[in-house]
């Protein structure tokens, strides 16, 4: 048998001459260490690979071995609590073994085969079951049960189960039995291609909002659970900040969080920080709920674009267990990046700025895969994803943004005038938007209040008012403005300053339930309404700035406790007050 050998090496690309050894997306190991690579094409004279890991030392003539498998992923108990590389190898466990670098070739076990795990089988023998139905059930940490299912395009008859107990991953529960009489063990585990969906019943219609506790983003521009986000922001406007306190505070079960190609440091931060974290809705800590993918800056350039399909398949595994997922990729640039130098190596005609062609056709990929789905079981679960995206000197008209712009309906624009301003989140109000609101309009009128989505459009009315009007005050000063457009600043300043800024280390602050920010839309409103008798009734609006009652809307975020928001009631009266003095 002739032997497929290395003809050339480009980078992380390697050709193999003369062989038909190999098909389209299969992974192969390439070299004497055996680097996982991935094959991405194919013509009569050459095979061409991808190599996932650094092919340093790598040397024409070396073999290349066929699996016949795709890039897949380890799914079962585990995952949580880990941290991964973009091909799901458990960095803590290579630490252990090898230090601080990855060695090249390294085979380790994406899960720990030898843990036990304290099972419950939940099928009992003459059960027929079919891809998707769970037949046993692990406490994985915590706060997440683990459902082990069946194996999508597998179904069978239970003829043999094992007593609920301690048990391996690769220990075999349930035994089924196909149509043709064949023995299929289920174990603990699965294996999934990363670029190939999970299968689900239907996808649902968007619904449900991702409730994050942040203002700026359930009021103004919600996401929904299933939804896609963007985050696009220059160097240091805080796009990872954003995500980490949304991974810290929305609604979502799961977090899985991929650091694509992020500065070394940046991503020890997380890792940091994450298992200091107490989930605020278990005071358990936040890794029992939490993956992390870490793909660091200075790691094999290929392997960026793995780590982007390895998070969205874990995520997707746990929604088909009826869990809600967000998952944070940052940042899609980075990974669009990887695919820049992969197509230039691969003397691909380029595109806009040097992308490759199919650079809309990768992102509307990634960002399809999200979703609120009618899972195979009959539960219902989600993936939320929520991207950043860097572009070079905060440039939004450059391809990444744009095409993103296209596949994502909710738009997060972050602004370095108000980042350097210290106005956290620094999400620009006048770019930034979201489709979602027809959507979740039901859902707030039942679970909220009819009043909330009302305030929403007077307070962004009022904002864009404010916008126009700067027009003027940068070339002419506010002196000039009537009285009723200098309140309509004054508000906006309170909105701006009051309701949209926040303050991530206040402990009121840093989170903010729904039915607060309602009542505190609710009183700035009413000010509104009370200083606009004040101006139409000919007083100057200079009067009822004196009185310091904007100022005091502006601080109630400090001063009223999530806990006892009815004290917003006192403002009410505070700002009648503060109308009647005037008389």
């Amino acid at each position: 048998m002739k032997e497929n050998v290395i003809y050339s090496i480009n980078g992380p690309v390697v050709t193999v001459k003369d062989t038909d050894a190999f098909s389209m997306l299969e992974m192969v190991y390439v070299g004497e260490d055996k680097l996982i690579g991935e094959v991405i094409a194919i013509n009569k004279a050459a095979t061409t690979i991808q190599v996932y890991e650094t092919t340093t030392g790598l040397k024409p003539g070396e073999p290349v071995y066929p699996t016949g498998q795709p890039i897949s992923v380890t799914l079962g108990p585990g995952i949580l609590r880990n941290i991964f590389d973009g091909i799901e190898r458990p960095l803590e466990e290579i630490a252990k073994q090898s230090g601080a670098f990855i060695p090249t070739g390294s085979a380790v076990d994406p899960l720990d085969k030898e843990k036990l795990w304290d099972v419950t089988v939940c099928v009992k023998v003459g059960d027929e079951l079919v891809g998707g139905d769970i037949y046993a059930t692990v406490p994985e940490t915590e706060l997440i049960t683990h459902k082990c299912m069946v194996s999508p395009y597998i179904k069978g008859k239970v003829v043999e189960v094992k007593e609920n107990g301690q048990y391996r991953i690769d220990d075999t529960v349930v035994i089924l039995e196909d149509e043709d009489g064949n023995k299929i063990n289920c174990t603990l585990i699965q294996k999934w291609p990363i670029k190939q969906p999970r299968p689900v019943t239907k996808r649902l219609p968007i619904s449900m909002p991702l409730v994050t506790g942040q203002r700026v983003i359930d009021t103004l521009f919600p996401i929904a659970k299933g939804g896609t986000a963007a985050i696009p922001g220059g160097f240091g406007t805080g796009k990872t900040m954003t995500q980490h306190q949304l991974a810290k505070w929305c609604d979502a079960d799961i977090i899985v969080y991929v650091g694509c190609g992020e500065r070394g440091n940046e991503m020890t931060q997380v890792l940091e920080e994450f298992r200091e974290l107490i989930d605020p809705k278990s005071n358990k800590p936040l890794t029992d709920r939490t993956v992390l993918i870490a793909n660091t800056s200075n790691m094999p350039v290929a392997a960026r674009e793995a780590s982007i399909y390895t998070g969205v398949t874990l995520a997707e595994y746990y929604r088909d267990m009826g869990y809600h997922v967000a998952i944070m990729a940052d940042s899609t640039s980075r990974w669009a990046e990887a695919l820049r130098e992969i197509s230039g190596r691969l003397e691909e005609m380029p595109a806009e700025e040097g992308f490759p062609a199919y650079l809309p056709s990768r992102l509307s990929q990634f960002y399809e895969r999200a979703g609120y789905m009618d899972n195979l079981n009959g539960t219902k679960g989600s993936v939320t994803i929520i991207g950043a995206v860097s572009p070079q000197g905060a440039d939004f008209s450059e391809p990444v943004t744009q095409n993103t712009k296209r596949f994502v309906r909710t738009f997060w624009a972050l602004d370095k005038a108000l980042a350097y301003a210290r106005h956290y989140f620094a999400i620009n109000w006048t770019l930034s938007y979201s489709e979602y609101i027809p959507d979740l309009e039901r859902w707030f009128n039942k679970n909220v209040d009819p009043k909330f989505l009302r305030y929403r459009q007077t307070l962004s009315s009022l904002l864009a008012e404010e916008t126009k009007l700067n027009e003027i005050v940068k070339l002419m000063g506010t002196d000039v403005l009537p009285d009723d457009q200098k309140l309509t600043i004054e508000i906006a300043k309170v909105i701006r300053v009051g309701y949209l800024q926040q303050n991530a280390f206040h402990k009121d602050d840093t989170y903010v339930p729904l039915n607060k920010q309602l009542k505190m839309m609710e009183v700035i409103v009413y000010l509104y309404k009370r200083a606009q008798d004040v101006v139409s009734s000919g007083k100057p609006i200079r009067l009822i700035l004196e009185t310091g009652i904007f100022d005091k809307v502006i601080k109630m975020k400090y001063d009223v406790p999530n806990d006892n928001i009815d004290l917003l009631d006192d403002y009410f009266q505070m700002i009648d007050e503060a109308v009647a003095s005037l008389d």
